[in-house]
């Protein structure tokens, strides 16, 4: 199948963008391949330090270089479902690489917290951030020389981009992300949703919400919404990183067991194809190209449009937003899981998940086939289901077909024709909009706005029936230099309200909205952020705002004279001090703008 123009020529584009970032990128990990095993030019010293902790068979194969050392690296912790799996997996990674003539050795933990946990709550301004603590954490463990190859184990928001990130510093050596798998369905996203606003409009107790929510989040394993969590394993697949059909087998499970034992096994054979395989020789323009389509065709996290661009960074290349928008016009949305449909992500992933996305986008000439994954160098790999039989896992010889057409479609019969995503522009600034769950009348609004500092003030006017109204609530000051750009999910259930009432809303802010962005219009990550005089902190309530995703709009509509002349806010005082924010505070003074990846990292030199 001839690749999709539009495709090829935003992959051009990319990798001209990034020639020389990228070739400096390949130069420092090409240089650090050799001499391999590094541990070989390590003072006698160091190398004994290294393995004190090691019993006698692991000591005799690392000092006479038997064998890969393979590194795990993991966000295991016991409070978060999605990570606990994880306490299991060491030892059985250890005991699949020795049998296959390698030592693992747990090279350190990152920390991992859940916006679910934090939403609405202080502890969310540390969120964003978190992602690059991670990518520190990662780089610390990795720091000993010692390792030939490492496996990463970590499932969501914040914790896979920032192990990738800090990954992709060490991606001389071959390494395999290990997911840990959904938890089992619960309660239907939708009767979580009602449930929700019933309990903002006061027609439910918090007993009854507390129940609802308990019954959705109810055993280990990722929430079963396609949200950021979800979104990361989608990419870690459609960019070769987990093994093929890796993603959503539950934790807990034999199948989930072998795939942990295959990509152990899997690592320790690519230590001798490291100048092939390596991480940063796998993540290149066209994986990434590969991750976005992902993204697109499946109505993934809008957190992804940061994400992503900081990831790419970390491995010398340039995305810009431009690349999504315009590989959105001809990436259709074929996949329909909640918020965007009634499925969970086990439905998808019963209905022929990734491999059947990933075959159909093939198929379609909507992704590069010819690329390094940690399963070999053809994409179509991943287009097959894998089944676990009496002889272990086994590919499937004909490539994954849908088996529900309501949550998997075609390109042909796609559930939208754009991608899942757009972006906005206008002398409001620019931004990204999730429109795969918003329906098509709710695209579009023109509206006097009610600007807010915070999302507590915007709660208490909903409370107070004062937006009950065609309204566009502007929450600014939620930017990553303002307050480390948190979440505004919390916000949904009362718009969605609204909405319901018959009202046209739409939520404008520099801040954040989760992954499970809803069917409420909402145009996020504006930059530039109020914070510093972007254009949000010009606005007065009752101007009249004009948000358009068809025609990619975001304006406010006053002559250009009267707006350029208008002062902008005061930024709130709150918000710096109190559950760790205080620590935060150098991150928020360098961090980069929302469309350059909201990084504290200067991978380019550019900030």
């Amino acid at each position: 199948m001839t690749i999709n123009p539009i495709l090829a020529s935003v992959t051009d584009r990319i990798i001209l963008r990034s020639r020389a970032l990228r070739q400096a990128y390949l130069g420092r990990i090409r240089a650090a391949m050799e001499p391999r095993p590094r541990r070989t030019e390590m003072a006698c010293s160091n190398l004994a330090h290294g393995m004190a902790a090691c019993g006698a068979a692991e000591k005799a194969q690392i000092r006479g270089n038997q064998g890969a050392c393979i590194a795990i690296v993991s966000a295991y912790n016991d409070m978060l479902s999605a990570h606990q799996p994880f306490e299991s997996f060491p030892a059985l990674i250890k005991q699949v690489v020795h049998e296959a003539g390698g030592v693992a050795r747990f090279a350190g933990g990152v920390p991992a917290m859940c916006d679910g946990v934090t939403q609405g709550m202080a502890g969310m301004e540390l969120s964003l951030f978190s992602r690059d603590v991670i990518a520190t954490a990662t780089a610390v463990a990795l720091s000993h020389d010692l390792f030939d190859g490492a496996l990463l184990l970590g499932v969501c928001d914040k914790i896979v981009p920032g192990l990738m990130i800090g990954a992709l510093t060490f991606g001389h050596l071959p390494m395999i992300f290990v997911p840990a798998g959904p938890m089992p369905t619960g309660i239907g996203n939708s009767e979580k949703a009602k449930v929700r606003q019933a309990y903002a409009k006061g027609e439910a107790t918090r007993e009854d919400l507390l129940t609802s929510e308990a019954a959705a989040y109810h055993a280990p394993g990722t929430c079963t919404f396609y949200g950021t969590a979800n979104s990361n394993q989608m990419l870690m697949e459609i960019m070769g990183i987990h093994l093929p059909g890796a993603s959503f087998v539950p934790p807990g499970t034999p199948e989930r067991d072998a795939f942990t034992a295959a990509a152990a096994r899997r690592v320790v054979a690519l230590y001798g194809q490291a100048e092939q395989f390596a991480l940063g020789e796998i993540v290149d323009e066209r994986s990434f190209v590969n991750g976005i389509v992902g993204l697109l065709a499946t109505g993934g996290s809008t957190n992804h449009t940061m994400h992503l661009l900081a990831m790419a960074l970390a491995a010398g290349i340039h995305l810009d937003w431009q690349d999504f928008h315009d590989l959105a016009k001809v990436v259709p949305l074929i996949a329909k899981v909640y918020p965007s449909g009634t499925a969970d992500v086990n439905d998808f992933h019963r209905a022929g998940g990734l491999a059947a996305v990933i075959g159909e986008l093939l198929a379609n000439g909507l992704l590069h086939r010819d690329v390094k994954t940690v399963a070999g160098t053809d994409l179509a790999a991943y287009a097959h289901e894998t089944a676990l039989t009496e002889e272990g896992l086994v590919r499937r010889a004909e490539p994954a077909q849908s088996r529900d057409k309501a949550i998997i479609g075609s390109v042909a019969e796609p559930f939208n024709h754009d991608g899942g995503l757009t972006t906005l522009d206008g002398n409001l600034g620019r931004c990204v909009a999730k429109t795969s769950a918003v329906k098509a009348q709710f695209q579009s609004i023109e509206a006097p706005c009610r600007v807010f500092a915070c999302q507590e003030e915007m709660e208490e006017a909903f409370k107070a029936g004062e937006l009950h109204r065609d309204v566009v609530c502007v929450v600014r000051f939620q930017g990553p230099r303002a307050n480390g750009m948190p979440e505004l999910h919390k916000l949904t259930p009362p718009l969605g309200v609204l909405q319901d009432l018959g009202f046209k809303v739409a939520l404008v802010t520099d801040g954040r909205m989760s992954g499970a962005s809803g069917k409420v219009l909402a145009a996020i990550h504006v930059t530039p952020e109020a914070l510093g005089g972007g254009p949000l902190a010009k606005l007065r309530d009752g101007d009249i705002i004009r948000i358009d995703c068809a025609l990619g709009v975001l304006q406010v509509r006053l002559p250009g004279a009267e707006w350029a002349e208008r002062p902008v806010a005061e930024p709130p005082r709150a918000g710096q001090w109190g559950t760790g924010r205080e620590l935060f505070a150098p991150f928020r003074q360098v961090v980069s703008p929302a469309d350059r990846g909201a990084s504290i990292f200067t991978f380019d030199g550019r900030y």
